[in-house]
């Protein structure tokens, strides 16, 4: 699988708090390995981001991905709930 960064999710990265970098990178080698584990708590968004789905950093932090190609997946935004608007 092969995952590419949008300029804004590198944006939204680099402003997240020291800590919940870390545990952002650990969800992100769990999704790496299995992007069904039950641990990211993944989620079809709808509305606005219809055809885009979520995992969980924590409970307030998120991030937003799409299934661009079978082994392509973009992760467009990080951050708190705020992305969702």
């Amino acid at each position: 699988m092969k995952i590419y960064y949008s300029t804004k999710f590198g944006r939204e990265y680099k402003r997240l708090p020291l800590h919940i970098k870390k545990p952002a990178e650990e969800k992100e080698k769990i999704f790496r390995i299995n992007p069904s584990d039950p641990k990211l708590n993944i989620h079809k968004l709808k509305g606005r981001l219809n055809g885009y789905w979520a995992f969980w950093i924590d409970q307030k932090y998120r991030v937003i991905f799409e299934y661009a190609k079978k082994d392509v997946i973009w992760f467009h935004s990080i951050g708190d709930h705020s992305i969702y608007r």
